[in-house]
């Protein structure tokens, strides 16, 4: 327990980080909610590409976003997966939170084998045990934080090699892959007990390659810490979407991501955490419309890809208005 951010009841960030903003109340967030307008939904079916992952091979780092922060990393045949949720649903009942039409093509079955398997918190939208149940007899190894594994118990997933990380701990999964598991500002937690698991992002390199990969977090001193350890970063893949000012300090509001962007020194940013479910106030695109007008602003590098189109660093970063529809 001589790291800051244990504690004898779980864990906590490194900052003070209330659940709600000064000034809101769970029975004002509630009846939020319960006004919410037809704009947190598409209006029409999302548009998609499909791509035989089973078949596809590059030698450079790609990328294949599934909507929300599920999305595939293949390189030199190796593929790693983050957070797989794709059951059609964002919660613990089939009927709730349920995926937009047109963003849930990709399915288990579609997925080639995978190398390795990294879950960065246990909340429904990032730790989905029916899509885990579907992988985990063609994953390989499973990289997750601290206290993770116990929502895996009944998954399969704890017949494989299972690799639990504290922030800051670093981890040699082949010669040519190194993960580094690294703070957010954020929580766990499935039903009511909250904090007994970790939260994190992660450092990922793979044949001279640096991705950052971004977990759920609000803005904190930990994007610069990360930079100064491990920056450049080839690409960072940062939460864009589900915030509030009720909640501003465990979701990144879009235009923060330029910030947190430039303090990891990234060479390209990829707004991830939107475009699949609706979990807060705002409308379905307003993420990704308000993170564009940010980048544009500032002259960053981004990519904005369709769900299913491939990202491939140093060769194609697509960035159509796709959701204009």
């Amino acid at each position: 327990m001589n790291q800051p951010h244990h504690t004898r009841n779980g864990f906590q960030n490194l900052s003070y980080t209330p659940q709600l903003t000064k000034g809101y109340s769970i029975l004002r967030v509630l009846k939020d909610f319960a006004t919410r307008g037809k704009s947190v939904l598409p209006p029409k079916p999302l548009p998609s590409v499909i791509t035989d992952l089973k078949n596809y091979y590059s030698k450079t780092p790609s990328v294949v976003w599934f909507g929300h922060s599920s999305y595939l990393i293949h390189c030199n045949g190796i593929n790693i997966l983050v957070d797989p949720v794709f059951s059609g649903h964002a919660s613990p009942f089939s009927w709730y939170l349920k995926a937009f039409k047109g963003s849930d093509i990709y399915k288990p079955v579609h997925m080639p084998t995978i190398d390795i398997m990294i879950i960065t918190h246990n909340h429904y939208d990032h730790l989905d045990k029916d899509t885990i149940k579907a992988l985990a007899s063609t994953t390989k190894q499973f990289i997750m934080p601290l206290g993770v594994s116990k929502n895996l118990a009944d998954t399969g997933a704890l017949k494989k090699p299972c690799k639990e990380m504290d922030w800051w701990d670093e981890f040699s999964a082949a010669p040519n892959i190194q993960v580094a598991c690294t703070p957010s500002r954020h929580f766990s937690g499935r039903g009511l007990k909250r904090n007994e698991s970790l939260w994190a992002s992660f450092v990922l390199t793979i044949d001279g390659y640096r991705i950052f990969i971004g977990s759920d977090s609000g803005y904190d001193t930990h994007f610069s810490e990360i930079g100064k350890r491990y920056g450049t970063f080839d690409l960072a893949i940062l939460e864009c979407g589900q915030y509030n000012e009720a909640w501003r300090y465990i979701h990144s509001f879009p235009e923060e991501l330029i910030k947190e962007g430039e303090e990891l020194k990234a060479k390209v940013f990829m707004p991830v955490h939107w475009g699949k479910f609706s979990l807060a106030l705002h409308s379905w695109d307003e993420p990704v419309k308000r993170f564009v007008a940010a980048a544009k602003k500032s002259g960053i590098n981004y990519t904005t890809p369709r769900i299913g189109e491939m990202v491939v660093l140093d060769h194609y970063y697509p960035k159509e208005t796709w959701w204009i529809l």
